[in-house]
């Protein structure tokens, strides 16, 4: 793996008598995509909301780029350079897809209020090249609210990269999405992705998304990683199989 641009080592956070996390030790290398997969309840939008400033961990600690950002706040974090999506996309809903993109590009750069034009300090032209990375300039002046499914997940994808991170995290990126459109809204997210140099961590729930698009695979189950490595070994692997997937004996694609 190439050096770590995100370190963390031994994290705990409980809810009452539930370790979300148990003493956790993950790395994520520089222009890497690491999934994460497990089941529901496992701990893996918890490692997510620590990385970025939304629970602070009981113990542990989180590195980003060689500086400690555990507890820190998400505004802090965003600025030293991570980003989030959401499993549900947090849209602007009765702006335009453009105007949801500058308003995040306004709020990286901290120089917009109110009565100033959104579009200005060449915010529209930047926003413009974000959605053409994502295969979404056609969309530009459509209300965020009347967009399908995979074309809201890419907005919300356009937004976090208008905040320029190094690093992005994204809980459950199809979910919600169509079977048939998942893997050509991976290969533009990810291509977006690699174009700009942005090292990116998943959670999925599909196996064949994993397969076909991680770099790399960490598995969570009860508040620890069962299992790290390539997704070809780990989605075969029989106590992957058996206590994360659900399935035994039958091949997942690759």
């Amino acid at each position: 793996m190439s050096e770590a641009l995100l370190s963390a080592r031994g994290l705990v956070l409980a809810f009452g008598g539930v370790r979300a996390a148990d003493g956790v030790d993950l790395e994520v290398g520089e222009g890497e995509i690491l999934a994460i997969i497990g089941p529901n309840g496992a701990g893996k939008t918890t490692f997510i909301n620590m990385v970025t400033g939304y629970l602070r961990p009981q113990a542990g600690s989180i590195r980003f780029a060689g500086r400690e950002i555990a507890g820190l706040p998400p505004r802090r974090i965003v600025k030293l350079g991570i980003a989030r999506s959401f499993q549900i996309p947090q849209l602007f809903t009765e702006h335009t897809v453009l105007a949801n993109v500058a308003l995040c590009l306004a709020a990286r750069s901290g120089f917009w209020a109110p009565w100033t034009p959104l579009g200005g300090a060449g915010r529209e032209a930047r926003a413009r090249a974000i959605l053409e990375g994502l295969d979404l300039a056609h969309l530009a002046h459509t209300r965020a609210d009347q967009l399908d499914e995979g074309a809201r997940k890419l907005v919300d994808i356009a937004m976090a990269l208008a905040l320029e991170p190094r690093l992005l995290l994204m809980d459950e990126p199809t979910s919600g999405v169509a079977a048939a459109e998942k893997h050509a809204i991976m290969d533009r997210l990810l291509r977006a992705l690699r174009a700009r140099g942005v090292t990116a961590v998943f959670v999925e729930h599909d196996m064949e998304v994993v397969a076909r698009h991680a770099d790399r695979v960490a598995v969570w189950s009860q508040g620890r990683i069962l299992a790290e490595g390539p997704p070809a070994k780990v989605l075969a692997d029989p106590v992957v199989r058996r206590e994360v997937i659900g399935v035994e004996g039958v091949a997942v694609p690759c």
